[in-house]
C-alpha cells in the first residue's frame, strides 16, 4: 500500500489557527458507514446521536508546558528545548538549534534550572539531565509554554484551550484534540442521560506530528507512547463489552490504547505500558465500534487509522465533501463522528 494513496489537497485557509469561542460550537460531520449518509451538524448536538447503550471513552492526558527557552552557558547562544519524554533519571528533548550542542554542555533557563547534555541522538534529539532545586513541574510551569503543532502559526491567547476540560495526568507533548470539543455543560448533559464515561490515559509523543518518510505504508515504524488503564476503567470496559454496548472512542489515541490493551480472550486488564501499534487499512478492530475524531493531515498515520475504521476511498470522499463544505481542519478544527 502506497503512502501517496492517502494524499488529498487541502486549501491552507481551512487549517484552523485558533479555537472557537465555545468548544462545542464546532461543526460535526456524522458519517454513517452502513449507508454512506453524511449529516452536517454542530458538536453540541452530539447527544442526538447517542443512546443509553453507548459508552464514551476519553483520554485524560494533560499537555506539559514543555517548550522552554534558555541559553548555552559557554556562549550565551539561545536554545529552545521541547521535552519529549522522561527516561529516568534523564529527559529526552528536541533542541533547536542543536547542531553545536555536545555532551557535558550546560544550558541555563532563567536561573531557575540548568540542563546538562548527556547524549546527542539523531534527528535533533538529546538526552539531558536537569539540575534544579524544588519541584520540577512547578519550575516547568514558570518557564514553559504549551507546545502547539507546527501547522498552527498564531499565538494562543489562552493556553487552557489546548487542554481538554478533563485533563488531569501530565505527560503529553500534544493534546488529544477530539476531546477539545467537550465542555463542562456537554459532559453534564451526557451524565444526565446516564451515558457511561470511561477515562484512560495515553501520553501523546511528538512522533504524532512526524511525517511518514517511507513510500510503502507497511514499512513505517510507529513511535511508542505510554498509556495507563486503571482497575476501575478496565472493569467498566469489560462490563460494557460483555453487555454489548457501543464503545465510542473519543479520538485516535483512545483507539490505539483500546486496540493495544485487549488480550486474545477479549479481556482488557488494568495495566501500564507502551504501544507502537500501527493501524492502517486491513486492520480488524476488536474493541472500538464508533469514533469521534478531527480531520487529519494528508499522508498521516492518523488518516490511515481513520481509513482503516471506514475505508480509504470512502474516507477520502468524506474529506473531499468536508473541504467543499469548508469544514475547519486539524487540531482546532471541526470533528467527525464515524458510526
Amino acid at each position: 500500500m502506497k503512502v501517496n494513496d492517502f494524499f488529498y489537497n487541502l486549501p491552507e485557509y481551512l487549517i484552523a489557527q485558533t479555537p472557537l469561542e465555545e468548544r462545542p460550537s464546532s461543526r460535526l460531520l456524522v458519517v454513517n458507514r452502513n449507508n454512506k449518509q453524511l449529516i452536517d451538524d454542530k458538536f453540541y448536538s452530539l447527544l442526538n446521536y447517542l443512546t443509553d447503550n453507548d459508552v464514551l471513552v476519553f483520554n485524560n492526558t494533560k499537555v506539559l508546558q514543555s517548550r522552554i527557552y534558555g541559553r548555552k552557558v559557554s556562549t550565551g547562544a539561545s536554545i529552545e528545548f521541547l521535552l519529549l519524554n522522561e527516561q529516568k533519571p534523564f529527559w529526552q528533548v528536541l533542541a533547536r538549534p542543536g547542531r553545536r550542542l555536545k555532551p557535558n554542555d550546560l544550558v541555563d533557563f532563567s536561573g531557575l534550572m540548568q540542563a546538562k547534555i548527556i547524549d546527542k541522538q539523531e534527528e535533533g534529539k538529546f538526552l539531558v539531565s536537569f539540575i534544579y532545586q524544588g519541584i520540577f513541574l512547578e519550575i516547568l510551569e514558570k518557564l514553559g509554554r504549551v507546545p502547539l503543532p507546527p501547522y498552527i502559526h498564531e499565538e494562543l491567547k489562552d493556553e487552557s484551550r489546548y487542554q481538554t476540560v478533563y485533563a488531569n495526568h501530565l505527560g503529553s507533548a500534544a493534546a488529544p484534540t477530539a476531546g477539545l470539543h467537550f465542555d463542562g455543560k456537554l459532559l453534564e448533559k451526557i451524565a444526565e442521560r446516564n451515558i457511561e464515561r470511561i477515562f484512560l490515559t495515553l501520553h501523546i509523543g511528538l512522533g504524532t506530528f512526524r511525517p511518514v518518510n517511507v513510500d510503502v505504508v507497511e514499512e513505517h515504524k510507529m513511535h511508542e507512547e505510554h498509556y495507563e488503564i486503571t482497575e476501575e476503567a478496565a472493569f467498566a470496559l469489560n462490563n460494557a463489552i460483555k453487555k454489548g454496548k457501543r464503545i465510542i472512542a473519543v479520538g485516535t489515541t483512545v483507539t490505539r490504547v483500546l486496540e493495544s490493551a485487549i488480550n486474545s480472550n477479549g479481556i482488557i486488564t488494568a495495566q501500564k505500558g507502551s504501544t507502537n501499534i500501527f493501524i492502517y487499512p486491513g486492520y480488524n478492530f476488536s474493541v472500538v465500534d464508533a469514533l469521534i475524531t478531527n480531520f487529519h493531515l494528508p499522508k498521516s498515520t492518523l488518516l490511515m487509522l481513520v481509513s482503516a475504521f471506514y475505508n480509504r476511498i470512502n474516507i477520502l470522499e468524506v474529506y473531499e465533501y468536508a473541504i467543499k463544505q469548508e469544514y475547519r481542519f486539524f487540531s482546532f478544527g471541526d470533528a467527525m463522528f464515524i458510526i
